[in-house]
């Protein structure tokens, strides 16, 4: 079962405790040394969670960022879509996907494709793994932990495989009356990016994260 605790707000009497404002409400609580695995500090005024027992959320994160990049690397080289028309038929990568509009005013719109599907994605990912894979093997920080942690904090908003899977989609919804298309392993791929990305922003509270990497630092 889990455990929920509420932190206690108001003036300090010892100097040394951790102290989190809410950022919903802005109100100060004084946080304990140690939240229960699967428990919760939440905002005595508005009730907003405020930090999250570590649980198995560094693990999901971890397996979601090293799943990512082998997702992203791998589909460089299967098959993204495959069209049949008139007897002939066609595959492309998804790297060929993406400099279809390489020609005329579209070419900067394949170097953003390139940048949202596939070089942020695994950039970010590997931003966590730096940052997370040595704290949960019980090891030290890597120099640089708190500044790759920023980058993927950074970086979540522009990782958009689900928004070019959507546009696949609606494309193909328009030319499947004039060819056959099947969808190629790459396509799969990305589906499966889409879910562990949704699964990783459900798993980590970046504030959580920032207290283990500070603790850590200081040990």
């Amino acid at each position: 079962m889990k455990t929920e605790t509420h932190a206690a707000s108001g003036l300090l009497e010892d100097e040394s405790q951790e102290i989190i404002a809410c950022t919903i409400c802005d109100a100060i609580h004084a946080v304990p040394p140690e939240i229960p695995e699967g428990g919760r500090i939440r905002c005595i005024r508005c009730g907003a969670t405020l930090l999250r027992g570590p649980g198995k959320s560094l693990d999901r994160v971890l397996a979601g960022a090293l799943g990512t990049v082998v997702l992203v690397l791998s589909a460089l080289f299967f098959p993204f879509l495959e069209m049949h028309a008139s007897g002939l038929s066609s595959a492309t990568t998804l790297i060929q996907t993406a400099f279809a509009f390489d020609k005329g005013f579209t070419a900067p719109l394949a170097l953003v494709l390139m940048l949202l599907i596939i070089v942020l994605p695994v950039v970010r990912a590997s931003a966590l793994a730096y940052a997370l894979m040595p704290i949960r093997l019980g090891y030290a920080p890597f120099q640089g932990t708190k500044k790759a942690f920023r980058i993927a904090s950074h970086l979540k908003p522009w990782s958009m495989a689900e928004v070019f899977t959507v546009g696949v989609v609606v494309a193909l919804v328009k030319i499947g009356g004039m060819a056959k298309v099947g969808l190629g392993p790459a396509f799969w791929e990305l589906i499966f990016i889409v879910l562990i990305v949704a699964l990783e922003m459900s798993s980590l509270s970046e504030k959580t994260i920032w207290r283990i990497i500070d603790q850590k630092s200081r040990s």
